[in-house]
């Protein structure tokens, strides 16, 4: 029965902030500040491993780290820029961490009878580059991202959602792209292959801010509906 309520006790409050309840307390846009932590901390892995789709040559986090932008800019939108700007340095801080545990797990002498170190230097190894790149394209990139996304929405009047949040990502993603790329595969690659990433990575990025704008717009009225609620009790 103990481990039982240790299995569901934290599976009850994680659902918890999804339920209308939690909307009363304001606990509901932090579900979307641990999405952005825990997708900023996986595409650091999943960085080291380049794929091939439809032709581009990318890194494999093309998956989940363009979302990162959608997240601060509905944060920003919601909570404003300073509220933005703490989200990016608390995943800085939580990469810091990522990368200090991996590099001391590293060094730990393995047990005899563990013969995988090299499948774990390999996996993981490349890890400490990827999140060095990562964190100076992250720091450059999204406070730009942030500060972009406000200046637009004072020229826009707080209107056209959509503006802002195309006009800031794409130069950011722009920013973010040159930097990783360089600094993560730099000297790795033939600097063809790595002009192929570069344009390659940054024509999906863009594609995916085109397309996650409408997403933009649910939460941040979700959201959004959320604080209301939370100032209104």
């Amino acid at each position: 029965m103990g481990n039982e309520k240790c299995i569901i006790n934290p599976l009850k409050q994680f659902f918890y902030f999804f339920q209308p309840e939690s909307r009363r307390t304001g606990l509901n846009i932090q579900v979307l500040k641990y999405l952005f932590i825990t997708t900023l901390l996986l595409s650091n892995i999943l960085a080291s491993k380049i794929v091939v789709l439809g032709g581009f040559l990318l890194p494999a986090a093309i998956i989940l780290y363009p979302l990162t932008f959608l997240m601060t800019d509905v944060v920003g939108e919601i909570e404003g820029k300073k509220s933005a700007r703490d989200l990016v340095m608390a995943g800085f801080y939580m990469s810091l961490v990522m990368v200090v545990s991996i590099v001391v797990a590293r060094v730990l002498p393995p047990a005899s009878f563990w013969h995988h170190q090299e499948a774990f230097e390999t996996v993981l190894g490349a890890t400490p580059r990827i999140v060095m790149a990562s964190m100076i394209a992250y720091l450059a990139s999204q406070f730009h991202d942030v500060w972009a996304f406000h200046w637009w929405r004072g020229k826009t009047g707080g209107r056209h959602l959509w503006i802002r949040n195309i006009a800031s990502t794409v130069l950011s993603q722009g920013i973010d792209t040159v930097l990783f790329i360089l600094i993560a595969f730099g000297g790795l690659y033939a600097w063809p292959a790595i002009a192929v990433m570069i344009g390659s990575q940054y024509l999906v990025k863009v594609g995916i801010a085109i397309f996650d704008t409408p997403f933009c717009y649910l939460l941040v009225r979700y959201y959004g509906n959320d604080r209301k609620q939370v100032q209104g009790t």
